[in-house]
């Protein structure tokens, strides 16, 4: 019997970009997390963002109810790689290349990058978390699966207080640290279950047709280091979004 994450990743279509960043026009007014151009009007700044006011199945959600189902576990090959990191100005991205995978059953999702949201955008039974990781992986169909781990406030996280100080400032270019080594599987919580969901981009053009896997285990940030974060982006997170009737699956 096919499992639902088999499901939903058999139903998200291919995308033109993992980046929404990419569908921005030179000429056009740039989108932003709050004010004028913020989520409420993104729908409305340009016919290709018309999604974002008229989807079905955005994201982020409120996760308050979920049905168990027989999912496929979740096994992790990431790698240490070489730190390249940038700063977009609205999030700081680390970029990988160099063949981490998250294998889910037989599907093998190769990482790409992972980025930071505050707060956390998703949301477990109404809580907000005060960070937000998402965790990008293409399929090799190109199907975009987002992994998300989210975090509390609470102890200094080891794994951030590395990063952090390479950290670029906004409007800085994209650079490679090579003497620094990333292990994305030092973010990534110990117990592996996860809610899944068929959901969007969380930012224009919210293209729809991509899982979202949010990991049950929160983890934890210092004040000191989400106000560091703060420091070089704004809050940028999308208000939760309605469900419109899709069922929420969760792992055993």
């Amino acid at each position: 019997m096919a499992t639902i994450f088999a499901r939903l990743l058999r139903a998200v279509g291919c995308l033109a970009s993992t980046l929404p960043l990419l569908a921005q026009a030179a000429d056009a007014p740039h989108w932003q997390y709050s004010g004028e151009y913020g989520p409420a009007q993104w729908g409305r700044m340009r016919p290709d963002y018309a999604q974002c006011e008229r989807g079905l199945r955005q994201s982020p959600i409120d996760i308050n109810a979920a049905s168990k189902q027989i999912q496929a576990p979740m096994k992790f090959e990431y790698r240490a790689a070489p730190l390249r990191i940038v700063n977009d100005g609205h999030t700081v991205r680390v970029r990988f290349a160099n063949g981490s995978n998250l294998l889910m059953g037989k599907e093998r999702l190769t990482l790409q990058q992972f980025h930071f949201h505050t707060p956390g955008g998703d949301k477990l039974a109404g809580e907000e978390f005060a960070m937000g990781m998402h965790f990008l992986h293409k399929s090799h169909a190109g199907r975009l699966v987002s992994l998300v781990v989210l975090f509390r406030l609470g102890a200094e996280n080891a794994a951030l207080a590395a990063l952090l100080p390479k950290m670029p400032a906004r409007g800085q270019a994209e650079r490679l640290v090579p003497d620094t080594l990333i292990d994305p599987l030092k973010l990534v919580p110990a117990a592996h279950g996860y809610y899944a969901y068929d959901g969007s981009l969380t930012a224009p053009p919210c293209t729809e047709g991509v899982l979202w896997l949010v990991m049950k285990q929160p983890l934890e940030l210092s004040a000191a280091q989400l106000d560091r974060l703060g420091q070089l982006f704004a809050h940028n997170a999308r208000p939760v979004q309605p469900l419109h009737g899709r069922v929420i699956s969760e792992s055993p």
